[in-house]
């Protein structure tokens, strides 16, 4: 079984990316404009009043006139955190927090922590009453056994929303669709298996209540906790698990894993051993789910056995369960048709849809989500990926038919394909894109010069690209300088990564020959001009890097202007033959990518050039996974008004058209019409208005404005710019970059080393 590593953090960097610019990961917008008196008449006196009238009249109003319909609370106690223990409610809300960023980002819905300082279960549940009526949904987390059975139990009997304990029933739903995989490509019966379940925590229950709903009799499962196999008549059971007592003669893990056809280990490291994995059945499933170390390791197992099937809950192997592809999805099919509980059957039928997921021929789109790997059903892919787009259409479409024919639905979806179209459109198509490409390039290692090494910010970068295994980064810096900033950030000052400079002599005298050999006659330059160059501009240095060989791609900036940084760069690498060079950010705002150019290099292009660039951005965006349509951007839409500006912008247009491109564009247009829908009716002829995503900027003045406007005053998710038609992969990243915008741009320098032929026209 392959084995990836996972990445490393120092306490340091976790603390400083939680309290990065806003202490927290979760904030509250407005859905609505507030701009004007009207807007506030409206949104709270007097308008407000109408609302409020309408729900007192009918409660169900709520779900028409607030946010209440898309909008989870989770909750915890703190009294089971992760792997930690008790460690209170307080501590608790980074976690939770966390879910909530995970709601949004993989379902779009709303959600709200609220962490509730008690370890009574009936001051628990009546605080979950009184505040439930603001809530379309109850998500439970982190809360000990058996007091989350209690909870849980007991709201579902009193509230008429979902209400969800994620460590159970996610972990259930997750199990049991790999259990369904596993069956199946092991060719047996599931009312027929042997199954030991090491565990009996609130996940481990979940687990088995699932299994025995999905087929497997009572009889075949046998339950085992510390003080051994959980058998009828033995004593001090409480009421949960003396539900799970079979009639057996076994008393240990030993004794009951003896021909057995599955374990599921949701307990702690190293409680299955190999003399254990060797009596079991043959094809062997065994899910060691124990965090962060399984109850036994994949290599193991193969060790001793070659015809297993592993899952663990780690990431770093093959078949992880991950409840991340349950919840989101699951609350996801029960807000939308207004579900008044979770009942069993949509779990089944949540279950059978990630299964069956991945049975599936896995689509272009998934496979650029996953890096370039195509998987395939079997022993090493029995759960779909947690970066899979398709499963935001699936799971919730499986979840809201269970609700309707079991009768819990409050509305009915009359067209599903519809649905699941609606579902892929609530979910930003490039959220991946970042994914997809850091996937890539970890199978194909480049290295990677971070030019301004002694930056604190390019430096953390480059620890950061280290240890995501995305590269091997190589740092231009002063050595004693760099290791002092690798200490001061929370790292050993010995932290194994390359360190170079204008030291190292053979270096230099190669770099300054290629220097003086290019610009001797193009600018008149002496050797020792290029040598002072070369010895006291990190940028030509690492330029030199890339165009010698000694390195596959560069990223530079951050602690200079992008032009002084271009400037530097060019004299070392010319731009590709017969293209030309400009700037390409990428935008995504509201589930809407849009890529803009020039925003760095061309002041004022003529008509030629910004035919050119569309040539070039076209090309461009279908790396990313998107069809260009391209909108060339100007004051008048379709000759109204018409100046003498707008004329080399269709004249583009013009060019364009003769060129006979493979793309669709159009031109001139305003971005308005560009970008909104509403504009189709007035230029029908177009296919384009509406719905552009390669937006064409009349100058560099326009293109930047617009850009940073929107960088300021919006909340865009933004990469670039991408520097567009160098003869080789360098990227600059603009003043002030963060952390993550220099990761996102060395990745995609990487990415073009492999994947673009810099010396192919």
């Amino acid at each position: 079984m392959k084995k990836t590593k996972i990445d490393h953090y120092t306490d340091k960097e976790a603390l400083e990316f939680h309290s990065h610019i806003k202490p927290g990961k979760i904030e509250i917008s407005s859905s609505k404009n507030m701009t004007t008196k009207r807007d506030l008449a409206l949104a709270y006196s007097p308008g407000v009043a109408a609302p409020v009238r309408a729900i007192s009249k009918n409660p169900e109003a709520a779900f028409d006139y607030t946010s209440k319909g898309n909008l989870v609370a989770v909750i915890s106690n703190g009294s089971a955190i992760l792997g930690m223990g008790n460690l209170g409610a307080l501590a608790s809300k980074p976690v939770m927090e966390g879910k909530a960023v995970l709601f949004k980002r993989f379902a779009d819905i709303d959600s709200i922590d609220l962490e509730i300082e008690s370890s009574d279960p009936n001051e628990i549940i009546n605080s979950i009453k009184n505040f439930s009526p603001s809530f379309g949904g109850i998500n439970l987390e982190d809360i000990a056994a058996p007091d989350c059975f209690i909870i849980e139990e007991k709201l579902k009997e009193i509230l008429d929303i979902p209400v969800f304990h994620d460590d159970q029933h996610g972990t259930a739903i997750i199990t049991t669709a790999a259990l369904i995989n596993a069956l199946d490509i092991s060719k047996k019966s599931i009312n027929k298996i042997k199954i030991v379940v090491n565990g009996a925590g609130a996940s481990a229950m979940a687990c088995t209540n699932l299994f025995k709903k999905s087929g497997v009799p009572q009889k075949n499962i046998t339950m085992v906790d510390r003080q051994g196999v959980i058998f009828r008549g033995r004593e001090n059971l409480n009421q949960w698990k003396s539900s799970h007592a079979i009639e057996t003669k076994d008393r240990k893990l030993d004794d009951a894993i003896k021909n057995a056809d599955v374990f599921l280990g949701l307990s702690a490291k190293g409680a299955l051993t190999k003399d254990m994995v060797k009596k079991m059945a043959k094809n062997p499933i065994i899910f060691a789910c124990a965090n962060p170390d399984p109850e036994i390791t994949p290599e193991e197992i193969e060790e001793v056995r070659n015809d297993a099937i592993i899952a663990t809950g780690r990431s770093d192997y093959p078949n992880q369960v991950n409840n991340l592809i349950g919840f989101p999805y699951i609350f996801r099919g029960a807000l939308d048709v207004r579900s008044k509980t979770i009942n069993e059957e949509m779990k089944v039928a949540a279950a059978h849809a990630i299964a069956n997921l991945a049975k599936e021929d896995v689509p272009d789109e998934v496979v650029a989500a996953m890096g370039g790997e195509r998987p395939r059903y079997g022993k090493e892919y029995i759960i779909p990926s947690t970066f899979d787009p398709r499963l935001i259409s699936v799971i919730p479409a499986a979840v809201a038919k269970a609700a309707i024919d079991s009768g819990v639905a409050r509305v009915k979806i009359d067209n599903f394909e519809v649905y699941k179209d609606q579902l892929k459109q609530r979910l930003d198509p490039t959220v991946t894109i970042m994914q997809g490409i850091n996937n890539y390039i970890r199978k194909k290692p480049k290295k990677v010069v971070f030019a301004d090494g002694e930056d604190e910010n390019m430096l953390k970068s480059a620890i950061a690209f280290k240890n995501s295994k995305l590269g091997i980064p190589i740092l231009i810096g002063k050595e004693e300088k760099i290791k002092e900033q690798i200490k001061k950030i929370g790292y050993n000052e010995n932290f194994d990564i390359e360190i170079i400079n204008s030291k190292n002599v053979t270096k230099r005298e190669k770099y300054v020959q290629y220097v003086f050999k290019k610009l001797q006659r193009e600018q008149g330059m002496l050797e020792r001009d290029c040598d002072r160059l070369v010895r006291n501009e990190r940028v030509v240095w690492a330029s030199c890097m890339v165009a010698c060989g000694d390195a596959d791609a560069m990223v530079t900036g951050n602690t200079r202007r992008y032009s002084s940084s271009l400037e530097k760069i060019v004299k070392v690498v010319d731009p590709r033959p017969g293209q030309i060079m400009f700037g390409l950010n990428l935008i995504v705002n509201r589930g809407k990518t849009i890529f803009v150019c020039d925003t760095s290099v061309i002041e004022y292009p003529d008509a030629n050039q910004l035919a050119d660039m569309a040539i070039s951005a076209a090309r461009v965006v279908r790396l990313f996974g998107f069809d260009p349509k391209v909108a060339f951007l100007s004051h008048s839409t379709f000759g109204q008004p018409v100046t003498d500006r707008t004329k080399r912008i269709s004249d583009a247009v013009e060019i364009l058209k003769k060129k006979k491109v493979d793309f669709k564009f159009d031109g001139e247009m305003q971005p308005d019409v560009a970008l909104e829908e509403m504009y189709k009716e007035l230029y029908p002829f177009s296919e384009i208005v509406g719905n552009s995503n390669v937006l064409i900027m009349p100058s560099q003045h326009s293109a930047a404005i617009s850009y940073k406007m929107i960088k300021s005053m919006s909340r865009a998710k933004l990469i670039g710019p991408l520097l567009i038609g160098l003869g080789l992969p360098i990227e600059i990243a603009p003043l002030r970059s963060s952390t993550s915008d220099i990761i996102n741009l060395a990745s995609i320098a990487a990415y073009s080393a492999d994947v673009i032929d810099y010396k192919k026209d």
